[in-house]
């Protein structure tokens, strides 16, 4: 079975644990496949792919941990177990460094849910030692108004410090309306963007802080950003569909240790990465909120 969130304004759906995604990218727990704003009928969540069988199988709000530093990768030899937070042990198969796209061998971490209320429900991801490390996860979504919160626990309960990063994709595209020159993505400061592949930002147009498209992109777009203290601002992005004035705002307060953007022309995902140090008996805890508006 499947969870939802309601209020009065929002409608949030969430996966069964496993169900759609069974891939060893993104976190199987509080996988969020929808949200409706009420007031419109408004939507906002989208399949990273539209051609069925293509992509990695993200959609909606989903959180990946390690996509740059996973957990004990470096350490494992071929054969050994490392553990990727949020999912489970993986396999790793050979000497090839790690890829966050490369499908890789799971054994999952065993995961309890408890909805508290119709407003909201909460993950628990048990720890499973591997190479000295251990994390139990608290991943607690609830609803208030228009905004949605992701809140996590991380307590390391093994013998190693936990070193990496984690962000949520955010597969958005507001009412199934494509990408071009009716979006505006905004942030709260003046940045200079960078691409690793110009070509892929060359139907994209920066104006200070705003982002908006020439025409629909035919190919996928990616540039990145700096990262910047969230608590100093009002929100750390906004997307806004201008002709109707629908659109969705993150009001996340932590340090942003970095920024990327990545879509194609039927979706817009910006990424907030935070880092995530927690060293052996501590806790960190942080969350992500989610403001959604019909103007």
């Amino acid at each position: 079975m499947a969870y939802q969130l309601k209020n009065k304004q929002l409608v949030i759906d969430i996966a069964e644990i496993g169900e759609p995604y069974r891939g060893s990218r993104f976190e199987w727990a509080g996988f969020i496949t929808g949200v409706k704003l009420i007031g419109g009928n408004h939507t906002f969540c989208v399949e990273e792919s539209l051609t069925p069988g293509e992509g990695t199988g993200g959609q909606g709000l989903c959180s990946e941990f390690g996509i740059t530093k996973p957990v004990g990768y470096d350490e494992a030899k071929t054969g050994d177990l490392f553990p990727k937070l949020g999912i489970g042990l993986l396999t790793r198969p050979d000497e090839a460094e790690y890829q966050f796209f490369r499908e890789y061998q799971i054994d999952p971490f065993e995961v309890e849910v408890r909805q508290v209320t119709d407003k909201a429900i909460e993950f628990v991801a048990l720890p499973r030692e591997c190479l000295g490390y251990a994390a139990k996860i608290i991943k607690t979504i609830s609803i208030e108004d228009s905004r949605l919160k992701i809140e996590y626990t991380l307590h390391n309960i093994g013998q190693k410090p936990i070193r990496t990063e984690e962000y949520c994709h955010n597969f958005l595209g507001i009412d199934n309306h494509p990408v071009g020159p009716d979006y505006t993505l905004k942030f709260p400061l003046q940045f200079k963007p960078w691409s690793d592949e110009a070509e892929t930002v060359e139907d994209l147009v920066f104006t200070g802080s705003d982002v908006t498209w020439k025409r629909q992109p035919a190919q996928p777009f990616y540039f990145r950003l700096p990262g910047f203290d969230g608590s100093e601002n009002p929100w750390l992005w906004e997307l806004l569909h201008r002709p109707s004035g629908v659109g969705i705002r993150e009001l996340s307060k932590f340090s942003v240790a970095s920024a990327a953007v990545w879509g194609i022309g039927h979706v817009i995902s910006p990424e907030m990465f935070i880092e995530v140090n927690v060293e052996p008996g501590l806790t960190k805890t942080w969350s992500r909120v989610y403001e959604f508006f019909a103007e």
